[in-house]
């Protein structure tokens, strides 16, 4: 019996790896996020399989759901919206269940960043114009920041930056973020990224906060910030496939 972590993909359900739709549909128990996961993707699951919505479950609750799958020597697929690796609270239930003795592993997916960039036509890692990305979060309603991690550091140092759990305060992170770079610094919000009610909504600091009001945009969504956002007619051409590198 294992306990399957497998990223769901950032809303498409056809945005999930091979490996994490065979976890899906040869696992008897299936854990999801009922706001997250589309019901598309919840159909590949075995037709009598036991599946239960974590929307409103405590970590207690949720691992105790995974032990008693091991006590009944059921396999398990734990959906995580996006990739496992991001912002998936993985970790917690991992340490819980290593101290159950319970099997798990981690089937990567597709996350909800590389699905705003596909929305944006861009790459985030445009030559001459951005080489860095940093993925984090607002910490208003959550848990803390570690040292060093806030959004003022993350702002002065530069680069791409993407924001997760962060739309609903988007006033407030734009004041953060215009303490360190300029009004003009081009801004993109993704809502929902990848689903057929995908929203996307461009500007800059000095204008993206109202326009995400006037959309309406209050969750499911990302920001982007940074140089790269919608520019990719300018930049310098890669190392990679320049005639002068040795081959």
């Amino acid at each position: 019996m294992t306990v399957r972590f497998v990223g769901a993909g950032p809303g498409a359900a056809d945005l999930i790896t091979v490996r994490g739709l065979r976890a899906i549909a040869t696992s008897p128990v299936c854990l999801y996020a009922g706001s997250l996961v589309p019901e598309d993707l919840l159909a590949q699951c075995p037709p009598h399989a036991h599946r239960v919505d974590t929307a409103r479950l405590t970590l207690d609750e949720i691992v105790a759901e995974l032990v008693a799958a091991n006590e009944a020597g059921l396999d398990v697929a734990r959906l995580c919206s996006g990739d496992p690796a991001i912002f998936s609270a993985v970790a917690e239930q991992t340490r819980r269940l290593d101290a159950a003795g319970v099997p798990w592993e981690i089937v990567p997916g597709v996350p909800a960043f590389s699905a705003a960039a596909a929305a944006l036509r861009t790459e985030l890692t445009v030559p001459g114009v951005g080489q860095s990305v940093v993925l984090t979060r607002d910490a208003a309603n959550a848990t803390p920041m570690p040292a060093g991690e806030s959004l003022d550091v993350w702002a002065a140092a530069g680069g791409t930056l993407v924001l997760h759990l962060a739309v609903q305060r988007c006033d407030e992170v734009v004041a953060a973020l215009r303490e360190h770079r300029p009004s003009t610094e081009p801004v993109a919000v993704v809502a929902r990224a990848s689903r057929d009610d995908e929203l996307v909504v461009r500007g800059t600091l000095a204008d993206i906060a109202d326009r995400v009001r006037d959309a309406g945009i209050r969750r499911t969504a990302v920001i982007v910030v940074g140089a790269v956002v919608g520019i990719a007619e300018q930049g310098c051409e890669s190392h990679l496939y320049s005639a002068a590198r040795e081959r």
